[in-house]
Parts: structure tokens; C-alpha cells; sequence
């Protein structure tokens, strides 16, 4: 276990929270709160620990490493403000007199939010000197950012050593604990659930989790990797050749360790990607797809999926099951949301098209752990070290 917020002493003293607020925005509107809501209880932990000033740090977007206003977190710092129901200040920049100004002027209990750390090349380079300006502002540090972990970059990385005291947020903490657990001591059955466009996005997590699962459950377009490496048509669907000896091996390893390797038993057809166009289900190995494309589950392999669901007492689901922006293939994806809510154990989303599913189908309330943090989860239980987690300090 690593040292969290709860472990460190705050009273009196500037906190640097590292935020993930890579929110959605556009022509400064925010489209989702949900990783700027998700700090929150960090945010007022210190704030009520008596810290202060709190100083809250984050990056947006792909700015390429200069300022862009399109990437501005001056937005997000008014909806701070409202979440928490007092001022927020916000600093132009993250680092330099801008930065040490808005900290300086900020009142006991305040807080401060700093332009886009992605402005600064320097960023995403670990660089030192950059990371000791970032220091320079704080006496204790605290790392909410789960969705940065697995990027060592100077803000979730060389940062740490550089300031007194470091530890976890409260969510970084709920997302290693839930994780961490699915990796080390799941209870059983344990069901993974892939999606997704590529095999190849997703290739250390299906190898790690095949030693892990008990079932394994893969859909979305990434199953038509598999179909095309059993030989089976799949029309256009979408297909990455050069992946089939990988999809073989998968399966080859699954009978082999008696892990229950599920594909889709029929799908949803389409000419294109096209809302209007007419579709039609199929059982997978019927060549009647002729040059039409898979774009969804059907509804034999939703009754499939579901029944290997029941039992389960720790599930993990990353990736729709077909093209889940386009309401027309959306409703595998939907009705495997309501599958995994109906488990009685501990189920854990990630991945933004997965979480959105949830949301989208009414049952957010009904998930144990909804992770904030799309590639790092996917890092986390490929096995892969992170490293804004290994660089904090275990619990003594």
C-alpha cells in the first residue's frame, strides 16, 4: 500500500494536488465533469485538514508543448469553484512568477489552479528543472491523477523527490485498491470483458488477465480478428491482419490453462457506418455478411455474455462491444452495462466508451469502481509498472 493524502501532514501547509482534469471541451464549454468531480473529496480533504493552500495541477488536451487557448484550463477552474462553492483562483501559467504570484496572493484555505502543465515541452520530458519550479510551490504533494500514472512525466514523476512529503489522493488510492485487487487476489469466477477497435491496443492485458480469469469475454471489432484467424468471413469488418498469429496464440493459451474464451455467436450487419443504413443480424459464421461489416453483438451473443456474467464475483470491462456512438450499434454495448451491473461482486469499468455505456444505460450507481484513468488501467492489469505509482513512498 502506498502513503496517501490521510498519512501526511497537511495542517498549515501548501498541498500540490496533481488533478487529472483532461476533461472534454470545446469553445470553452465543459462536455463531462466527471474526472473534475472525481479530485473532489482529495480537494476538500486537504482544504478541511487545514492546509494552506491548495494547489491543484493538471494537463489538458495536446497542446504540443506551447500554449494554445483552445487548451486553457481557465474554464475548469470556475467549475472548481462551483463544485467546491468557494473562489478559485487561477494562475496563467504553472510555473514562473505568473504561477508563484497566484500562490503567494491566494488567502489561508485557498485554492489555486494552474494553467495547462502541457504548455511546457518540459512536461512531458521528466525534466528536472521544470519539476523543482513545479516544487517550489508546494511543502507536500499528492498525486489524484491515476489517469497520468502511467506516463512519467515531470508533474506525476520528478516531482516527487524534489518535495517533503508525497502520497496518493483519495482517488488514486480507490483505484489502486480496486485494481489492485482484480491483479493480485480477485474473488472467483473472475470475468474480463474486452472491446474495442484493436487487438493490438489491448494485447499485454488479454496475455496478463488469460493467467488471471476465469472467462474472458471479447467483442467489439477486435473480435473480428479472431473470426478471420478461425477462417470465418467477416466481410469489411474491421480486421488487423498482421494480429491473427496473435488472436491464435490467445486462444491457444485460454483452452490451455481452461480459461473460457467467449466471441460473439451472431452480430449486427451493416452496409457502413451509417445511423440510416438497414442492418440485419447474422450468426457470425454466416457468409451471407458478403462485404457488409460487423458493427455490434446480437442478441444470442448478449443472452452468451450475460449467462457468463451471473456467477461472477469480480468483473473487469474495458471497450464497447460495436460502435457505440452510433445509437443504431449501441445496444450490445447497453445491454452488456446492465449485465455487469446485475453482478453481485465487485465490478470495476474504464475506458471512456465503456463508462459512457454505463452512464448512458442508468446504471453508473450500480458499479463498484469506475476508473478515471482509461490506458493506465489498462497498464495497471497488463502488470506493467506505472511510474507516478511506484515513485511514492509505501505505507511503513
Amino acid at each position: 500500500m502506498k502513503k496517501t493524502i490521510r498519512d501526511l501532514q497537511i495542517h498549515g501547509r501548501r498541498v500540490f494536488v496533481r488533478v487529472d482534469f483532461n476533461v472534454p471541451l470545446k469553445n470553452g464549454v465543459i462536455g463531462d465533469d466527471t474526472r473534475i468531480r472525481a479530485s473532489m473529496p482529495t480537494v476538500r480533504f486537504a482544504l478541511e485538514g487545514g492546509a494552506a493552500c491548495v494547489v491543484l495541477a493538471s494537463h489538458l488536451g495536446r497542446p504540443k508543448g506551447k500554449p494554445n487557448p483552445a487548451f486553457s484550463l481557465r474554464p475548469v477552474a470556475a467549475r472548481v469553484s462551483e463544485l467546491l462553492g468557494r473562489p478559485v483562483a487561477f494562475a496563467d501559467d504553472c510555473v514562473g512568477a505568473a504561477a508563484e504570484q497566484a500562490v503567494a496572493r491566494a488567502p489561508a484555505g485557498g485554492v489555486v489552479l494552474l494553467e495547462n502543465l502541457r504548455f511546457h515541452p518540459e512536461e512531458e520530458k521528466d525534466d528536472q528543472a521544470f519539476a523543482r519550479q513545479l516544487a517550489s510551490l508546494a511543502d507536500v504533494y499528492v498525486n489524484d491523477a491515476f489517469g497520468s500514472a502511467h506516463r512519467a512525466h515531470a508533474s506525476v514523476h520528478a516531482i516527487v523527490p524534489l518535495v517533503a512529503e508525497a502520497g496518493a489522493g483519495l482517488l488514486m488510492e480507490s483505484e489502486l485498491r480496486y485494481l489492485g485487487e482484480a491483479v493480485g487476489s480477485p474473488a472467483r469466477p473472475y470475468v474480463a470483458i474486452l472491446g474495442g477497435a484493436k487487438v493490438s491496443d489491448k494485447i499485454e492485458v488479454i496475455e496478463n488477465l488469460i493467467g488471471k480469469v476465469d472467462r474472458l469475454i471479447i467483442g467489439g471489432a477486435m473480435a473480428y480478428t479472431f473470426f478471420k484467424a478461425m477462417g470465418r468471413p467477416v466481410g469489411s469488418s474491421l480486421v488487423e491482419d498482421d494480429k491473427r498469429d496473435v488472436a491464435r496464440d490467445v486462444m491457444a493459451r485460454a483452452h490451455a490453462r481452461g480459461v473460457a474464451l467467449l466471441l460473439p455467436e451472431d452480430h449486427v450487419v451493416a452496409p457502413g457506418l451509417d445511423a440510416s443504413a438497414p442492418t440485419e443480424v447474422l450468426a457470425v459464421d454466416d457468409p451471407a455478411i458478403g462485404p457488409r461489416m460487423g458493427l455490434d453483438i446480437g442478441p444470442r451473443t448478449v443472452q452468451s455474455f450475460a449467462a457468463a456474467l451471473r456467477d461472477a464475483r469480480t468483473v473487469v470491462w474495458n471497450g464497447p462491444m460495436g460502435v457505440f456512438e452510433i445509437d443504431a450499434f449501441a445496444q450490445g454495448t447497453i445491454a452488456v452495462a446492465h449485465a455487469v451491473a446485475d453482478v453481485e461482486g465487485t465490478t470495476i469499468v474504464g475506458g471512456g466508451d465503456s463508462i459512457a455505456a454505463v452512464k448512458k444505460a442508468g446504471v453508473a450507481d450500480r458499479i463498484t469502481h469506475i476508473s478515471t484513468g482509461g490506458g493506465a488501467s489498462l497498464e495497471f492489469l497488463s502488470g506493467s509498472t506505472l511510474p507516478g505509482v511506484a515513485i511514492l513512498a509505501d505505507k511503513t
